[in-house]
């Protein structure tokens, strides 16, 4: 069970927040919405407990100790172990290294486009661009209120990537919209035939 490496990105989060220091759960869930950790790695409590629990059985982190405030239930808190650090370093690395093949919604709904009137495609990627234009304006101001609360820019580089992936797509819909022809042909397979204007073709 210990040589088995730690999969997925929740295990990391959890890894990463016990090398900084042994904390419970609820700490934990709190620093990843304060950071913006949602923007990668889905969070809930089941799945946190789950992780932690499996990561307690891997001999990746170990129980500290357990304590009470006022009412609340007690709890217990966890810090990270040698094996514990080294998979946190290893998987960071590998990460960071290498990119890795994703499969966005959106990429997978590019190539299936064809089925739709031109027209309908330009109205339907209007309203992406509104959607991407109020996503860029939250996020912006979630990493202008962390930064403004002390959080540490390294802790909030996630969101800036979002944000730069956000600014590339909004960009390249942008240019893309008005290269959509209406000039359209169904073939007998029932797949539009579609014909995209040129550069040049966009400026007369």
């Amino acid at each position: 069970m210990a040589g088995k490496r730690a999969a997925n990105l929740l295990s990391l989060a959890v890894l990463s927040f016990l090398r900084e220091r042994p904390m419970h759960p609820y700490e934990m869930s709190t620093l990843m919405r304060e950071r913006g950790l949602s923007y990668s790695i889905k969070l809930n409590f089941g799945s946190l407990y789950a992780t932690i629990a499996g990561l307690l059985v891997q001999g990746r982190i170990d129980i500290r100790n357990t304590e009470r405030e006022g009412n609340l239930p007690e709890r217990t808190v966890y810090t990270i172990t040698p094996l514990g650090l080294e998979e946190l370093q290893t998987s960071i690395t590998d990460i960071l290294k290498a990119p890795a093949k994703e499969y966005p919604r959106f990429t997978a709904g590019l190539t299936m486009l064809g089925h739709l009137a031109p027209e309908q495609v330009m109205e339907l990627l209007g309203q992406r661009l509104d959607a991407l234009r109020a996503l860029i304006a939250k996020d912006t101001k979630i990493r202008a209120d962390a930064l403004a609360q002390g959080v540490e820019e390294v802790f909030l580089l996630e969101v800036e990537y979002s944000l730069a992936l956000y600014q590339a797509e909004l960009a390249w819909l942008q240019a893309l919209i008005p290269r959509i022809s209406g000039t359209f042909a169904r073939p007998a397979d029932g797949v539009l035939r579609w014909k995209f204007l040129t550069e040049e073709q966009n400026h007369e």
